[in-house]
């Protein structure tokens, strides 16, 4: 096979990639090491997020996607053609063929900065699609018939909230509230009622572990480190599962209203389906205790988390490629 057919999940906090006939080959953090002062790259991926909040002056840790979408084009069509050239995605004699998922709601701008950091990065051709429906596909939802699906994608910097039949999305919404913001509300908590400063590893540490959104949810704690605001010495604290899920329970608010907001735009036909079939939850988010729960609680409606629902966006756009020359022209055009 002389070029490749590629996806890509490129999201904030991790780059997924796809690779047709092989499967997942790549999922790592979206992190880029450079030297301040030569703009040398040091690191990329694993290695490079091993960094974060550990480095020396002249040694940046650098994560070129925020909320979805590029804040650093350099940096980021760096990482892309790192990543690329790590899974033997790119020859002298081939350029592979990528499609690449991105927020529903991104502008214009936006999506041309993806496909171009995309094309710079090495592909011939880039093909770009919506992340819930990738994720949906990912999830095993049949998205092509003439019913209803709900699918709720909460990711490292956007939540993707939409219902998809035909093939297509008849509602969606896209908030810049996701993972990244629940490690910022554990901060933030944690330095306002203890004058304790940790970092971000750390309080992403703490949700996987502890956290929970849901009232009978976990009752676990946790010892944490990090500096005193006041004696400006180390110190180390305990903190339970019910602050985790005080910290966290604004963002959560606003993904609720997303969902309700979605479904009261569905055509009723639509939401009758959805009330049978279920919402299904993916993305890095849907793994956080209780939140399949709180939302079943809601919206009034079944709630379900997709199986392996780190890699539904990235499976997704596995059984897209398989149909990528029947869609030669992208419903997203720039």
């Amino acid at each position: 096979m002389l070029s490749k057919d590629i996806g890509i999940d490129l999201g904030t906090a991790n780059v997924s990639i796809h690779v047709k006939g092989r499967g997942v080959v790549l999922d790592e953090p979206s992190v880029v090491a450079i030297e301040s002062d030569t703009k040398r790259v040091l690191a990329v991926g694993n290695e490079a997020y091993r960094m974060v909040g550990r480095t020396p002056g002249n040694i940046v840790a650098i994560r070129p996607l925020r909320d979805g979408v590029i804040a650093d084009f350099e940096i980021t069509e760096i990482m892309l053609k790192a990543f690329i050239d790590r899974i033997g995605g790119r020859s002298w004699y081939s350029r592979p063929r990528i499609l690449i998922c991105a927020p529903t709601n991104i502008t214009s701008v936006e999506q041309k900065a993806i496909r171009e950091a995309a094309e710079r990065s090495g592909a011939r051709e880039v093909y770009m699609e919506e992340e819930p429906k990738a994720a949906a596909i990912g999830a095993g939802m049949d998205i092509y018939q003439p019913s209803g699906n709900m699918v709720v994608d909460i990711g490292g910097g956007t939540t993707d909230v939409a219902v998809l039949s035909m093939g297509d999305v008849v509602t969606s919404s896209s908030i810049k509230i996701a993972g990244d913001k629940f490690d910022s509300d554990i901060m933030k908590y944690i330095k306002s009622k203890y004058k304790l400063l940790i970092g971000e590893r750390t309080s992403e540490e703490i949700k996987i572990r502890i956290g929970t959104v849901y009232d009978g949810g976990r009752k676990e704690s946790v010892d944490i480190r990090g500096r005193d605001m006041v004696t400006g010495l180390p110190q180390t604290i305990s903190i339970h599962s019910d602050e985790i899920r005080e910290a966290l329970s604004d963002s959560v608010e606003s993904i609720i209203a997303a969902a309700k907001s979605v479904l009261e735009q569905t055509p009723p036909e639509l939401s009758a389906d959805i009330v049978d079939r279920g919402v299904i939850l993916t993305g890095g988010g849907a793994l956080l205790d209780g939140l399949d729960l709180l939302l079943a609680e809601q919206l009034k409606v079944p709630v379900l988390v997709a199986e392996d629902a780190m890699h539904c966006v990235v499976k997704g756009t596995g059984v897209m490629l398989d149909n990528l020359d029947k869609r030669a022209h992208s419903k997203i055009r720039f």
